[in-house]
Protein backbone atom coordinates (compact mmCIF):
# COMPACT_ATOMS: atom_id res chain seq x y z
CA UNK A 1 0.00 0.00 0.00
CA UNK A 2 3.00 2.56 0.36
CA UNK A 3 2.75 5.40 -1.71
CA UNK A 4 -0.47 4.60 -2.70
CA UNK A 5 -3.84 6.89 -1.48
CA UNK A 6 -6.37 4.30 -0.64
CA UNK A 7 -9.91 5.18 -1.65
CA UNK A 8 -12.74 5.74 0.70
CA UNK A 9 -15.75 4.10 0.18
CA UNK A 10 -19.04 6.51 0.03
CA UNK A 11 -22.80 5.84 -0.61
CA UNK A 12 -23.67 7.75 -4.27
CA UNK A 13 -24.72 11.17 -2.90
CA UNK A 14 -28.66 9.92 -3.75
CA UNK A 15 -28.69 7.21 -1.94
CA UNK A 16 -29.94 8.10 1.13
CA UNK A 17 -32.96 11.03 -0.07
CA UNK A 18 -34.18 8.15 -2.45
CA UNK A 19 -33.88 5.18 0.42
CA UNK A 20 -35.80 7.53 2.96
CA UNK A 21 -38.65 8.65 -0.20
CA UNK A 22 -39.13 4.47 -0.52
CA UNK A 23 -39.37 4.13 3.11
CA UNK A 24 -42.03 6.67 3.35
CA UNK A 25 -44.08 5.16 0.06
CA UNK A 26 -43.45 1.95 2.22
CA UNK A 27 -44.97 3.71 5.90
CA UNK A 28 -48.35 4.46 3.42
CA UNK A 29 -48.88 1.05 2.77
CA UNK A 30 -47.98 -0.27 6.33
CA UNK A 31 -50.65 2.43 7.24
CA UNK A 32 -53.06 1.25 4.80
CA UNK A 33 -52.82 -1.84 5.69
CA UNK A 34 -53.17 -0.57 9.64
CA UNK A 35 -56.05 1.31 9.23
CA UNK A 36 -58.37 -0.82 6.44
CA UNK A 37 -57.06 -3.97 6.80
CA UNK A 38 -56.40 -4.37 10.93
CA UNK A 39 -59.33 -1.58 11.40
CA UNK A 40 -57.58 -0.58 14.51
CA UNK A 41 -59.83 1.98 16.69
CA UNK A 42 -62.29 1.40 13.42
CA UNK A 43 -65.50 -0.48 13.17
CA UNK A 44 -65.62 -3.65 10.79
CA UNK A 45 -67.10 -1.95 8.00
CA UNK A 46 -66.01 1.18 7.13
CA UNK A 47 -67.79 3.07 4.23
CA UNK A 48 -64.99 5.78 3.23
CA UNK A 49 -62.35 2.83 2.57
CA UNK A 50 -60.39 3.74 -0.99
CA UNK A 51 -58.08 1.46 -2.60
CA UNK A 52 -54.24 1.97 -2.26
CA UNK A 53 -53.78 4.03 -5.29
CA UNK A 54 -55.93 6.29 -3.95
CA UNK A 55 -53.58 7.80 -1.29
CA UNK A 56 -50.71 7.61 -4.56
CA UNK A 57 -50.43 11.41 -4.67
CA UNK A 58 -50.59 12.11 -1.00
CA UNK A 59 -47.77 9.73 -0.77
CA UNK A 60 -45.56 11.45 -3.37
CA UNK A 61 -46.30 15.00 -1.70
CA UNK A 62 -45.94 13.58 2.07
CA UNK A 63 -42.08 12.02 0.82
CA UNK A 64 -41.60 15.25 -0.82
CA UNK A 65 -41.84 17.24 1.99
CA UNK A 66 -39.71 14.98 4.26
CA UNK A 67 -37.09 15.20 1.94
CA UNK A 68 -37.14 18.74 2.01
CA UNK A 69 -37.28 19.09 5.56
CA UNK A 70 -34.18 17.12 6.04
CA UNK A 71 -32.60 18.30 3.32
CA UNK A 72 -32.60 21.47 5.36
CA UNK A 73 -31.70 20.28 8.36
CA UNK A 74 -28.09 18.93 6.70
CA UNK A 75 -29.79 15.74 7.85
CA UNK A 76 -28.07 14.60 4.05
CA UNK A 77 -24.47 16.03 4.83
CA UNK A 78 -21.78 14.28 6.00
CA UNK A 79 -21.61 15.16 9.27
CA UNK A 80 -19.53 12.50 11.54
CA UNK A 81 -19.87 14.67 14.87
CA UNK A 82 -23.72 14.59 14.87
CA UNK A 83 -24.87 11.95 17.46
CA UNK A 84 -27.65 9.66 16.53
CA UNK A 85 -29.96 11.58 19.01
CA UNK A 86 -29.43 14.31 17.22
CA UNK A 87 -30.07 12.83 14.05
CA UNK A 88 -33.00 10.94 15.72
CA UNK A 89 -34.96 14.65 16.34
CA UNK A 90 -34.03 16.00 13.03
CA UNK A 91 -36.45 12.52 11.88
CA UNK A 92 -39.02 13.29 14.26
CA UNK A 93 -38.99 16.83 13.85
CA UNK A 94 -39.17 16.48 9.53
CA UNK A 95 -41.73 13.70 9.72
CA UNK A 96 -44.06 16.11 11.88
CA UNK A 97 -43.60 19.50 10.00
CA UNK A 98 -44.46 17.13 6.78
CA UNK A 99 -47.59 15.67 8.79
CA UNK A 100 -48.59 19.23 9.63
CA UNK A 101 -48.50 20.39 6.12
CA UNK A 102 -50.22 17.46 5.40
CA UNK A 103 -52.92 17.41 7.51
CA UNK A 104 -53.71 21.26 6.96
CA UNK A 105 -53.76 20.47 2.82
CA UNK A 106 -56.54 17.89 3.51
CA UNK A 107 -58.58 20.83 5.95
CA UNK A 108 -58.50 23.55 3.29
CA UNK A 109 -58.70 21.30 -0.15
CA UNK A 110 -61.35 18.50 1.36
CA UNK A 111 -60.48 15.93 -0.55
CA UNK A 112 -63.30 13.31 -1.07
CA UNK A 113 -60.39 10.50 -0.45
CA UNK A 114 -58.65 11.32 2.71
CA UNK A 115 -58.10 9.89 6.36
CA UNK A 116 -55.92 11.73 9.34
CA UNK A 117 -56.23 8.57 11.31
CA UNK A 118 -54.00 7.39 8.44
CA UNK A 119 -51.67 10.25 8.09
CA UNK A 120 -50.79 9.98 12.42
CA UNK A 121 -50.07 6.13 11.32
CA UNK A 122 -47.71 7.26 8.19
CA UNK A 123 -46.51 9.37 10.52
CA UNK A 124 -45.79 7.30 13.52
CA UNK A 125 -44.54 4.13 10.98
CA UNK A 126 -42.35 6.52 9.03
CA UNK A 127 -39.77 7.76 12.50
CA UNK A 128 -39.88 4.42 13.31
CA UNK A 129 -38.72 2.75 10.19
CA UNK A 130 -36.32 5.61 9.09
CA UNK A 131 -35.04 5.65 13.04
CA UNK A 132 -34.33 1.89 13.58
CA UNK A 133 -32.54 2.15 9.55
CA UNK A 134 -30.68 5.14 10.51
CA UNK A 135 -29.97 2.70 13.78
CA UNK A 136 -28.69 -0.06 11.63
CA UNK A 137 -26.43 1.69 9.43
CA UNK A 138 -24.70 3.47 12.83
CA UNK A 139 -24.25 -0.03 14.61
CA UNK A 140 -23.09 -1.72 11.16
CA UNK A 141 -20.28 1.63 10.45
CA UNK A 142 -18.72 1.73 14.41
CA UNK A 143 -18.58 -2.01 13.91
CA UNK A 144 -16.44 -1.95 10.27
CA UNK A 145 -14.36 1.15 11.20
CA UNK A 146 -13.53 -0.91 14.17
CA UNK A 147 -12.21 -3.51 12.01
CA UNK A 148 -10.27 -0.65 10.09
CA UNK A 149 -12.59 -0.93 7.16
CA UNK A 150 -13.59 2.23 5.49
CA UNK A 151 -11.26 4.35 8.11
CA UNK A 152 -9.13 7.90 7.25
CA UNK A 153 -5.39 7.13 8.19
CA UNK A 154 -4.80 10.51 9.80
CA UNK A 155 -1.50 12.89 10.03
CA UNK A 156 -2.30 15.70 12.80
CA UNK A 157 0.29 18.85 12.31
CA UNK A 158 0.63 20.68 15.75
CA UNK A 159 0.95 19.17 18.78
CA UNK A 160 -0.26 22.10 21.10
CA UNK A 161 -3.86 21.64 23.21
CA UNK A 162 -5.98 21.94 20.29
CA UNK A 163 -3.70 19.28 18.30
CA UNK A 164 -4.14 17.17 21.48
CA UNK A 165 -7.55 17.60 21.86
CA UNK A 166 -7.84 16.10 18.43
CA UNK A 167 -5.80 13.87 19.03
CA UNK A 168 -7.67 12.52 21.82
CA UNK A 169 -11.07 12.97 20.49
CA UNK A 170 -10.14 10.82 17.78
CA UNK A 171 -8.27 8.22 19.86
CA UNK A 172 -11.16 7.85 22.37
CA UNK A 173 -14.01 8.28 19.51
CA UNK A 174 -13.29 5.08 16.95
CA UNK A 175 -16.54 5.21 15.33
CA UNK A 176 -16.08 8.22 13.63
CA UNK A 177 -13.89 6.91 11.54
CA UNK A 178 -10.49 8.95 11.98
CA UNK A 179 -7.04 6.46 12.88
CA UNK A 180 -4.37 8.57 14.32
CA UNK A 181 -1.30 7.44 12.43
CA UNK A 182 0.74 10.30 13.66
CA UNK A 183 1.68 13.62 14.60
CA UNK A 184 4.12 16.72 13.37
CA UNK A 185 5.16 20.04 14.61
CA UNK A 186 7.57 22.74 13.67
CA UNK A 187 8.55 22.84 17.86
CA UNK A 188 11.92 21.46 18.29
CA UNK A 189 11.76 18.22 19.98
CA UNK A 190 7.87 18.27 20.42
CA UNK A 191 6.71 15.83 17.94
CA UNK A 192 9.43 13.04 18.16
CA UNK A 193 7.92 10.99 20.83
CA UNK A 194 5.40 8.52 20.31
CA UNK A 195 2.08 8.55 22.01
CA UNK A 196 1.48 4.88 22.11
CA UNK A 197 0.58 3.54 19.04
CA UNK A 198 0.75 7.31 17.61
CA UNK A 199 3.81 8.17 16.13
CA UNK A 200 6.01 11.04 16.51
CA UNK A 201 6.86 12.21 12.92
CA UNK A 202 9.25 14.87 13.41
CA UNK A 203 8.66 18.15 11.84
CA UNK A 204 6.51 18.73 8.16
CA UNK A 205 9.29 19.81 6.30
CA UNK A 206 9.11 16.62 3.73
CA UNK A 207 4.75 16.64 4.36
CA UNK A 208 4.57 15.14 1.11
CA UNK A 209 6.89 12.20 1.87
CA UNK A 210 5.54 11.56 5.21
CA UNK A 211 1.93 11.14 3.45
CA UNK A 212 3.28 8.45 0.66
CA UNK A 213 5.55 6.89 3.31
CA UNK A 214 2.20 6.15 5.79
CA UNK A 215 -0.37 5.97 3.08
CA UNK A 216 -2.23 9.10 5.13
CA UNK A 217 -5.81 9.64 3.97
CA UNK A 218 -6.48 12.79 6.08
CA UNK A 219 -3.87 15.69 7.25
CA UNK A 220 -5.65 17.73 9.83
CA UNK A 221 -3.90 20.90 10.68
CA UNK A 222 -4.24 22.80 14.10
CA UNK A 223 -1.52 25.33 14.44
CA UNK A 224 -1.70 28.82 15.81
CA UNK A 225 -3.06 31.53 12.88
CA UNK A 226 -0.34 33.96 13.45
CA UNK A 227 1.72 30.98 11.05
CA UNK A 228 -1.35 31.56 8.62
CA UNK A 229 1.60 31.59 5.69
CA UNK A 230 3.48 28.13 6.45
CA UNK A 231 -0.72 26.97 7.58
CA UNK A 232 -0.81 27.49 3.36
CA UNK A 233 2.27 25.80 2.45
CA UNK A 234 1.39 22.76 4.66
CA UNK A 235 -2.23 22.55 2.70
CA UNK A 236 -0.37 23.24 -0.69
CA UNK A 237 1.67 20.07 0.12
CA UNK A 238 -0.98 17.99 1.53
CA UNK A 239 -3.02 17.75 -1.42
CA UNK A 240 0.13 17.64 -3.54
CA UNK A 241 1.05 14.29 -1.42
CA UNK A 242 -2.81 13.30 -2.42
CA UNK A 243 -4.49 13.78 1.15
CA UNK A 244 -7.67 15.35 1.93
CA UNK A 245 -6.89 18.76 4.22
CA UNK A 246 -8.91 20.13 7.49
CA UNK A 247 -8.13 23.37 9.05
CA UNK A 248 -8.32 23.81 12.88
CA UNK A 249 -8.19 27.38 14.75
CA UNK A 250 -6.04 26.95 17.90
CA UNK A 251 -8.26 30.29 19.19
CA UNK A 252 -5.48 31.22 21.40
CA UNK A 253 -4.62 27.62 22.54
CA UNK A 254 -7.92 27.35 24.79
CA UNK A 255 -8.99 23.70 25.29
CA UNK A 256 -12.10 23.40 22.64
CA UNK A 257 -14.81 22.83 24.97
CA UNK A 258 -14.58 26.16 26.33
CA UNK A 259 -15.13 27.88 23.17
CA UNK A 260 -18.84 28.44 22.58
CA UNK A 261 -19.92 29.65 18.93
CA UNK A 262 -22.97 31.70 18.08
CA UNK A 263 -23.91 32.71 14.44
CA UNK A 264 -24.93 36.60 14.05
CA UNK A 265 -26.57 36.45 10.59
CA UNK A 266 -23.45 34.72 9.27
CA UNK A 267 -21.30 36.08 11.21
CA UNK A 268 -19.31 33.49 13.78
CA UNK A 269 -19.25 35.15 17.29
CA UNK A 270 -16.16 33.23 19.86
CA UNK A 271 -17.80 32.81 23.50
CA UNK A 272 -15.22 31.59 25.95
CA UNK A 273 -17.00 29.19 28.83
CA UNK A 274 -15.39 28.28 32.21
CA UNK A 275 -13.49 25.16 33.40
CA UNK A 276 -14.19 21.88 31.49
CA UNK A 277 -13.46 20.34 34.71
CA UNK A 278 -16.92 18.43 36.49
CA UNK A 279 -18.34 21.72 38.19
CA UNK A 280 -20.90 21.47 41.86
CA UNK A 281 -23.89 20.48 40.46
CA UNK A 282 -22.42 17.93 37.78
CA UNK A 283 -20.52 15.94 40.97
CA UNK A 284 -23.84 15.98 42.63
CA UNK A 285 -25.07 14.43 39.93
CA UNK A 286 -22.70 11.70 39.13
CA UNK A 287 -22.38 11.10 43.14
CA UNK A 288 -26.12 10.44 43.19
CA UNK A 289 -26.15 8.10 40.15
CA UNK A 290 -23.58 6.50 41.55
CA UNK A 291 -25.44 5.86 44.58
CA UNK A 292 -28.74 5.11 42.80
CA UNK A 293 -26.96 2.61 40.64
CA UNK A 294 -25.15 0.41 43.59
CA UNK A 295 -28.35 0.72 45.10
CA UNK A 296 -30.45 -0.70 42.60
CA UNK A 297 -27.82 -3.82 41.83
CA UNK A 298 -27.36 -4.54 45.47
CA UNK A 299 -29.60 -8.33 44.37
CA UNK A 300 -26.67 -9.07 41.62
CA UNK A 301 -23.56 -7.90 43.21
CA UNK A 302 -24.13 -8.72 46.87
CA UNK A 303 -24.92 -12.77 46.45
CA UNK A 304 -21.18 -12.19 44.03
CA UNK A 305 -19.03 -10.61 46.66
CA UNK A 306 -19.99 -13.70 48.96
CA UNK A 307 -19.27 -16.72 46.62
CA UNK A 308 -15.81 -14.92 45.80
CA UNK A 309 -14.95 -14.40 49.05
CA UNK A 310 -15.90 -17.79 49.43
CA UNK A 311 -13.98 -19.33 47.16
CA UNK A 312 -11.05 -17.47 47.88
CA UNK A 313 -11.02 -18.55 51.43
CA UNK A 314 -11.15 -21.98 50.27
CA UNK A 315 -8.52 -22.37 47.87
CA UNK A 316 -5.98 -21.53 50.86
CA UNK A 317 -4.48 -18.83 53.59
CA UNK A 318 -4.18 -15.41 52.92
CA UNK A 319 -6.82 -12.13 53.35
CA UNK A 320 -10.01 -12.01 51.40
CA UNK A 321 -9.37 -8.73 50.55
CA UNK A 322 -6.60 -6.83 49.49
CA UNK A 323 -5.85 -3.26 49.94
CA UNK A 324 -3.46 -0.79 48.03
CA UNK A 325 -2.61 3.14 48.23
CA UNK A 326 -3.98 4.74 44.92
CA UNK A 327 -3.95 8.16 44.05
CA UNK A 328 -7.07 9.78 43.43
CA UNK A 329 -8.96 13.22 42.92
CA UNK A 330 -6.23 16.31 42.60
CA UNK A 331 -3.68 13.42 44.02
CA UNK A 332 -5.33 12.88 47.07
CA UNK A 333 -4.02 8.75 47.97
CA UNK A 334 -6.45 6.61 49.69
CA UNK A 335 -6.61 2.79 49.90
CA UNK A 336 -8.25 0.77 47.05
CA UNK A 337 -10.11 -2.45 48.25
CA UNK A 338 -10.23 -5.20 45.89
CA UNK A 339 -10.46 -9.37 46.42
CA UNK A 340 -6.77 -10.72 46.68
CA UNK A 341 -5.96 -12.52 43.21
CA UNK A 342 -2.07 -13.32 44.08
CA UNK A 343 -0.22 -15.23 46.77
CA UNK A 344 0.07 -13.34 49.83
CA UNK A 345 3.43 -10.52 49.65
CA UNK A 346 3.03 -10.36 45.68
CA UNK A 347 3.97 -6.61 45.82
CA UNK A 348 7.59 -7.77 46.62
CA UNK A 349 8.51 -9.02 43.82
CA UNK A 350 6.46 -6.75 41.59
CA UNK A 351 9.49 -4.71 40.94
CA UNK A 352 11.45 -7.68 39.60
CA UNK A 353 8.81 -8.58 37.38
CA UNK A 354 8.37 -5.27 36.03
CA UNK A 355 12.08 -5.09 35.21
CA UNK A 356 11.98 -8.69 33.71
CA UNK A 357 9.03 -8.24 31.52
CA UNK A 358 9.85 -4.76 29.96
CA UNK A 359 6.71 -3.54 30.85
CA UNK A 360 5.81 0.33 30.61
CA UNK A 361 6.71 1.24 34.75
CA UNK A 362 3.63 3.92 34.27
CA UNK A 363 1.11 1.24 33.72
CA UNK A 364 2.68 -2.27 34.22
CA UNK A 365 0.42 -4.90 32.55
CA UNK A 366 2.04 -8.55 33.18
CA UNK A 367 0.56 -11.33 31.49
CA UNK A 368 0.82 -14.86 32.79
CA UNK A 369 1.78 -13.40 36.38
CA UNK A 370 3.39 -16.37 38.21
CA UNK A 371 1.99 -14.80 41.87
CA UNK A 372 -1.69 -14.69 40.56
CA UNK A 373 -3.69 -17.69 41.98
CA UNK A 374 -6.21 -19.97 40.42
CA UNK A 375 -9.38 -18.20 41.38
CA UNK A 376 -7.51 -14.97 41.00
CA UNK A 377 -7.06 -15.62 37.44
CA UNK A 378 -10.67 -16.32 37.05
CA UNK A 379 -12.06 -13.18 38.87
CA UNK A 380 -8.76 -11.03 37.31
CA UNK A 381 -10.03 -12.14 33.46
CA UNK A 382 -13.59 -10.79 34.20
CA UNK A 383 -12.90 -8.10 36.76
CA UNK A 384 -14.15 -9.65 39.27
CA UNK A 385 -11.57 -8.68 41.47
CA UNK A 386 -12.37 -5.36 41.44
CA UNK A 387 -15.81 -5.56 42.66
CA UNK A 388 -14.78 -4.46 46.43
CA UNK A 389 -14.29 -1.09 44.46
CA UNK A 390 -17.75 -0.48 45.28
CA UNK A 391 -17.14 0.48 48.67
CA UNK A 392 -14.13 3.12 47.86
CA UNK A 393 -17.23 4.55 45.75
CA UNK A 394 -19.94 4.42 48.61
CA UNK A 395 -16.83 6.15 50.35
CA UNK A 396 -16.73 9.17 47.67
CA UNK A 397 -13.30 8.11 47.01
CA UNK A 398 -14.00 6.83 43.48
CA UNK A 399 -16.73 6.53 41.06
CA UNK A 400 -18.60 3.94 38.66
CA UNK A 401 -16.81 5.81 35.95
CA UNK A 402 -13.74 7.57 35.58
CA UNK A 403 -10.13 6.88 34.96
CA UNK A 404 -8.18 4.32 37.06
CA UNK A 405 -6.38 5.01 40.21
CA UNK A 406 -2.66 4.75 39.72
CA UNK A 407 -0.35 3.70 42.64
CA UNK A 408 2.34 6.60 43.90
CA UNK A 409 5.02 5.27 42.70
CA UNK A 410 3.62 5.21 38.60
CA UNK A 411 2.52 8.81 39.18
CA UNK A 412 5.49 9.56 40.46
CA UNK A 413 6.89 9.03 36.52
CA UNK A 414 4.26 10.82 35.34
CA UNK A 415 4.99 13.41 32.96
CA UNK A 416 3.06 17.05 33.20
CA UNK A 417 0.37 16.46 31.04
CA UNK A 418 -0.57 12.99 32.66
CA UNK A 419 -1.22 14.80 35.66
CA UNK A 420 -4.54 16.05 34.33
CA UNK A 421 -6.22 12.21 34.58
CA UNK A 422 -6.44 13.12 38.41
CA UNK A 423 -8.34 15.70 37.69
CA UNK A 424 -11.80 13.74 38.37
CA UNK A 425 -12.86 11.04 40.48
CA UNK A 426 -11.22 7.67 39.65
CA UNK A 427 -13.60 5.00 38.64
CA UNK A 428 -14.56 1.35 38.38
CA UNK A 429 -14.79 1.28 34.63
CA UNK A 430 -13.82 4.03 31.97
CA UNK A 431 -13.00 4.15 28.44
CA UNK A 432 -9.80 2.51 28.76
CA UNK A 433 -11.61 -0.36 30.14
CA UNK A 434 -14.31 -0.54 26.89
CA UNK A 435 -11.25 0.58 24.22
CA UNK A 436 -8.81 -2.89 25.27
CA UNK A 437 -8.26 -2.57 28.52
CA UNK A 438 -3.97 -3.87 29.04
CA UNK A 439 -4.07 -4.12 25.69
CA UNK A 440 -4.15 0.05 25.13
CA UNK A 441 -0.39 1.47 25.47
CA UNK A 442 -0.14 4.00 28.59
CA UNK A 443 -0.34 7.50 26.10
CA UNK A 444 -3.56 6.29 25.03
CA UNK A 445 -4.54 5.70 28.37
CA UNK A 446 -4.45 9.27 29.06
CA UNK A 447 -5.80 10.60 25.82
CA UNK A 448 -8.61 8.63 27.15
CA UNK A 449 -9.30 10.19 30.40
CA UNK A 450 -8.65 13.54 29.44
CA UNK A 451 -11.43 13.14 26.78
CA UNK A 452 -13.72 11.75 29.29
CA UNK A 453 -12.87 14.75 31.63
CA UNK A 454 -13.33 17.02 29.15
CA UNK A 455 -16.62 15.53 27.58
CA UNK A 456 -18.04 14.09 30.71
CA UNK A 457 -21.72 13.97 30.33
CA UNK A 458 -25.07 11.58 31.86
CA UNK A 459 -25.07 10.00 28.73
CA UNK A 460 -21.38 9.16 28.58
CA UNK A 461 -21.33 7.49 31.39
CA UNK A 462 -24.59 5.38 30.75
CA UNK A 463 -22.89 4.54 27.46
CA UNK A 464 -19.51 3.26 29.20
CA UNK A 465 -21.30 1.30 31.78
CA UNK A 466 -23.71 -0.25 29.28
CA UNK A 467 -20.59 -1.40 27.13
CA UNK A 468 -18.48 -2.48 29.79
CA UNK A 469 -20.76 -5.74 30.76
CA UNK A 470 -19.94 -7.12 27.04
CA UNK A 471 -15.99 -6.31 26.90
CA UNK A 472 -16.26 -8.34 30.44
CA UNK A 473 -17.99 -11.11 28.95
CA UNK A 474 -15.55 -11.22 26.01
CA UNK A 475 -12.58 -10.65 28.30
CA UNK A 476 -10.96 -8.34 26.13
CA UNK A 477 -8.04 -6.68 27.22
CA UNK A 478 -8.01 -8.64 30.93
CA UNK A 479 -5.14 -10.67 32.16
Amino acid sequence: MSGIQRKQFHMPSGFYPLLDITLVLASFAAAYYVRYELQVFRPVFDPNRAPLSSYLPYALIFAGLVYINYRASGLYRNNRGRSYWDELYAVINGVTNSTVVLLGMYFLFQPLVYSRLMAIYVAIITIVLLGLVRLTRRIAQTYLRSKGVGVQRTLIIGAGEVGGAILRTMVARKELGYQPIGYMDDGAGKADADLGRVKGLGIPRNLRQTIREHVIDLVVIAMPWREHARILELVQAARKGGAEVRVVPDLFQLNMRQVQVENLDGIPLLGVNGEVVLQGHQRFMKRAIDLIVIAVAVPLWLPLLLLIALAIRLEGTGPVFYSQKRIGLNGKPFNMMKFRSMIPDAEKLREQLVKESGEDPRHPKLKNDPRITRVGRFIRSTSLDELPNLMNVILGQMSLVGPRPPTPDEVALYEPWHMQRLQTLPGMTGLWQISGRSDVPFEEMCLLDIYYIENWSVGLDAQILMMTVPRVLLRQGAY
